[in-house]
């Protein structure tokens, strides 16, 4: 685990979008890879369309193509092996696919406002980062709004010059909420790659288990498991989070203010 240097007050957390803030479970963009691989013949598993989540579109699918199931399958229909022309590809035919699924998955998650408000409360800016691209992320940024979630800043995959596990989104929203230096900030995912980001950046991470894709369930599915199945799932997205060198990990938003507290303490 990075340890951050300086402590200081928080005065910015950035959240992801799918897992994190909307879409519990993160379904959006997993009905979008499946459909678009079937298009060029290639069948996908939910559980490999969820293996890369968190990194830029682009790079997901690329990343697919690297397991060997997937490049046997291309192979075997192609008579080659995966090109990047097959990236760029497949990524045009997800685009317009991931646009509508997004557009489907916008609820918010679970005590979100409500966390949202006590941060304000404290003065703390509100920014966040999305593997989407602007095209998909600009009509869910539409949906929650409506819903009362409008963080002070937004930024996209497909706006910096690499996505993430790179701290280019984080440096953006630093810089144009003008907040610095990184230890005064938190960043909160739901998957390794946005971990991966946070420590790069050198702010403090916080992994969500139960709303996430490492989960990767609906609110009311959630609810159906015993409560032993429920402890299994989200020890499992823990240990993930954990071994990825994450600072905290909690269950839902309901416990990031405590963090913060415990953050600000720290400063003291």
């Amino acid at each position: 685990m990075k340890e951050i240097m300086k402590p200081e007050t928080i005065k910015l957390v950035i959240f992801d979008w799918a897992g994190t803030t909307i879409d519990h479970g993160c379904f959006a963009p997993i009905s979008a890879f499946i459909k678009a691989f079937k298009a060029c013949g290639v069948d996908l598993t939910p559980q490999q369309a969820r293996g890369p989540m968190g990194l830029h579109k682009q790079d997901h699918i690329r990343s697919l193509f690297q397991l060997d199931e997937i490049a046997a399958q291309w192979k075997s229909l192609h008579q080659r092996d995966w090109t990047e022309a097959d990236v760029k590809h497949i990524y045009e035919t997800f685009m317009p696919l991931q646009i509508e699924e997004a557009k489907l998955f916008t609820d918010l998650v679970p005590d979100l406002c409500e966390t949202i408000s006590i941060l304000r409360d404290q003065g703390i800016k509100i920014g966040s980062t999305t593997g989407y691209p602007r095209i998909v992320a600009d009509p869910v940024l539409e949906a929650a709004r409506a819903q009362g979630y409008a963080p002070d800043f937004s930024m996209c995959a497909d706006e910096v010059p690499a996505g993430r596990p790179a701290p280019w989104m984080i440096y953006r929203n630093m810089e144009a909420l003008g907040v610095f230096p990184p230890s005064a900030v938190v960043k909160v995912g739901d998957t390794v790659p946005d971990i991966e980001a946070g420590l790069n950046a050198g702010t403090w991470t916080v992994g969500l288990t139960q709303t996430g894709s490492e989960v990767g369930l609906t609110v009311a599915e959630f609810a159906a498991l015993s409560d032993e199945q429920k402890a299994d799932r989200l020890a499992i997205a823990e240990t993930k989070l954990k071994n990825a060198g994450v600072h905290f990990v909690i269950p839902t938003l309901q416990g990031l203010p405590d963090i913060i507290e415990q953050l600000n303490a720290k400063e003291n």
